[in-house]
């Protein structure tokens, strides 16, 4: 590679006022950290699209390279426990919103942020699944821990056409779970149904006026929405059930009662992806490459380059992209390469296809 590479970086004025651009940086730009990898893939997740728009505080420190995962080789390390030449995943950790992230074909971390890429499987595909899926796959493992097995009952999926709700509707469907699959799109029931959804219901019902107890439902769930949707999957949830909550698209607030807790024994786990320690992200991980239909994953993502991350990163807020989007960043000449998303009840395409990729 050059001594230079391309990189979008985020910054703000004295008024407040941000900006993104697209910058040529060295490897002195980085900030401090004991591996430095070679960017392959990452992705646009929701909190990438808040941190490129503005429109939540994610970004802490300016300026910054958003961009919260990524799967590359590693070009130099001092860290013991990885060599060149080594492939690695790396999620969360604050990458992307107090350390330079993704967004930049090269990074530079502590690399005990670092966990190895599962064997047979590429950088393409791991981004694929990337913290969406990651997030994913640990609410599957807080419900097993839980005791929520196929043999309970249906498990809901909220915020099911995004990213997280994709991935763990395909991981439960593969496991024999029955899983009701609740989205705001419904032109998107076909994908849900294609996934693994036995069942498909519109947001609505679980965004009306919370009961303190609804009639039982489910036997647990996995919810990235929270607010009024997670109230309301919670008071539907069968006796000593569990929903594992993991995002706030839909809000911070979680307007429920007690009911739930103390008269049906139900649980809420919490589930954090980007502090979760390296034992937990090797299970997890373990598990995607085990439990996860690789097959599925052309279902579950488009490919875009460098230059379609702020049009995804804008199109992925405002609840228009479907599933996962993958970002290649091997492409020579960095122009967008179009990603899926989903108007007026249609998918089309953004940008223009390229191939120019090393």
């Amino acid at each position: 590679m050059s001594d230079t590479f391309k990189a979008i970086l985020v910054s703000r004025d004295a008024d407040k006022k941000q900006s993104v651009a697209t910058v040529d940086l060295t490897e002195a730009d980085l900030m401090d950290g004991d591996v430095t990898v070679e960017v392959e893939a990452t992705t646009v997740n929701y909190k990438d699209g808040l941190a490129i728009t503005g429109k939540a505080p994610v970004i802490r420190r300016w300026p910054l390279i958003p961009g919260i995962d990524f799967a590359g080789t590693v070009l130099s390390s001092s860290h013991p426990d990885w060599r060149k030449g080594d492939k690695v995943i790396l999620n969360g950790w604050g990458v992307g919103e107090t350390h330079h992230g993704a967004y930049a074909q090269r990074a530079r971390v502590n690399g005990d942020w670092l966990v190895p890429l599962p064997e047979g499987m590429s950088a393409h595909e791991a981004m694929a699944v990337g913290t969406a899926g990651y997030t994913a796959m640990l609410c599957v493992m807080a419900l097993e821990r839980h005791g929520i097995s196929p043999h309970r009952g249906p498990v809901v999926v909220t915020g099911a056409a995004g990213g997280v709700g994709s991935v763990a509707i395909s991981i439960l469907s593969g496991l024999g779970y029955h899983v009701v699959a609740s989205t705001g799109r419904e032109s998107e029931k076909a994908y849900l149904i294609d996934l693994g959804a036995s069942e498909v219901i519109t947001r609505d019902e679980l965004t009306g006026p919370v009961k303190p107890l609804a009639r039982e439902r489910w036997a647990g769930g996995i919810d990235a929405v929270g607010s009024t949707t997670l109230a309301n999957a919670l008071s539907m949830t069968a006796y000593g059930g569990a929903i594992a909550a993991c995002g706030l698209a839909g809000g911070m607030d979680l307007p429920a009662s007690v009911a739930p807790f103390i008269l049906r024994g139900v649980c809420l786990l919490g589930v954090d992806s980007v502090m979760a320690p390296k034992p937990l992200r090797l299970e997890a991980w373990r598990r995607i490459r085990q439990d996860l239909d690789t097959a599925k994953l052309s279902a579950l993502s488009t490919t875009i380059g460098f230059s379609g991350i702020a049009d995804a990163a804008r199109d992925i807020v405002d609840g228009r992209i479907r599933g996962r989007v993958v970002v290649d960043m091997r492409e020579r000449d960095m122009r967008f390469c179009g990603a899926s998303f989903v108007e007026n009840g249609t998918t089309a395409k953004i940008g223009m296809i390229c191939r120019n990729l090393l």
